[in-house]
């Protein structure tokens, strides 16, 4: 299908963006790496009187340390994480899920700040930064504002940005080699059906796991969490733990699998990324 007709806005700079998001209010809509809106406009699912183009605000797209942790740019693309040294040494995690996103063309393009904003049930990142407790800068015209990665992701396809608002930055954690992301995907576009994103810290006997591809929002899940708090990490615990982490949701059901199956799906998928996991210490 053909969009509904829009005007389109190339803003140089992030004030200039947060301008125009103000001017136009909810008539606006953000364009990053174009993979959730275009879509969505062609569909006339979203149907926008302008369109504020930030994908050449160079300011957006960047990885550096900061303060002992990993700030990410919004604009930095899915490609540019798998690929980063800096990401693949200090937060594994993230060039792991990037690298099962889509395709290559879709990671050369797509950018991890464009997909936390369109939260997509099905999408990747969510579970990742959830699990990482990542911290998500956010700013606006009367200044910026920060929100934890369990406050972002508020609904289904709906974030904690405001329609005047733009996020700029993620915050991520250093962490070591012990994490994992394993999904069962759709084959035609690679969005999770049940994604599991595991961060085990040995040290202080403690394990985040963060689900996609199976609610309304990505979870983490808190009941596994507290089973395996100060245990020993044995094949055993990590079963049962990986039982309970459907427990207390509402799977999603539709023509790609039930209920039931994701439900089962995120069992197994569980249990294979703390496995992997722990195997990385």
């Amino acid at each position: 299908m053909i969009a509904a007709a829009f005007d389109y806005a190339r803003p140089a700079t992030l004030d200039e963006a947060l301008g125009l998001l103000a001017k136009h209010g909810e008539d606006a809509k953000v364009l990053a790496g174009g993979h959730s809106l275009i879509p969505a406009m062609k569909l006339r699912l979203s149907q926008p009187k302008v369109v504020v183009d930030i994908g050449r605000i160079d300011d957006l797209r960047s990885i550096a340390e900061r303060d002992g942790k990993i700030a990410i740019g919004a604009l930095t693309t899915h490609y540019e994480i798998e690929s980063s040294p800096l990401l693949q040494r200090a937060c594994p995690l993230l060039p792991e899920v990037a690298g099962k996103i889509g395709d290559v063309q879709v990671r050369n393009k797509g950018t991890i700040g464009g997909s936390c904003v369109h939260a997509d049930p099905a999408g990747d990142w969510p579970a990742a930064v959830l699990a990482l407790d990542a911290e998500c800068e956010i700013a606006g015209a009367h200044g910026s504002r920060t929100v934890a990665a369990k406050d972002f992701f508020v609904d289904m396809l709906t974030s904690a940005i405001k329609s005047d608002e733009i996020l700029k930055l993620i915050y991520v954690p250093m962490t070591g080699k012990t994490t994992a992301y394993v999904k069962f995907a759709q084959k035609a576009s690679g969005f999770a059906i049940a994604g599991v994103a595991t961060v085990v810290y040995k040290a202080r006997k403690e394990v985040a796991i963060a689900v996609t591809g199976v609610a309304a929002k990505a979870y983490r899940a808190v009941g596994s969490e507290s089973s395996l708090r100060a245990s020993e990490l044995s094949a055993a615990m990590i079963a049962v733990a990986a039982q309970q982490v459907a427990d207390g949701v509402d799977p999603l059901s539709d023509i790609h699998a039930s209920a039931e199956f994701r439900a089962h799906l995120a069992r197994v998928q569980a249990k294979r990324a703390l496995e992997l996991a722990v195997s990385r210490g």
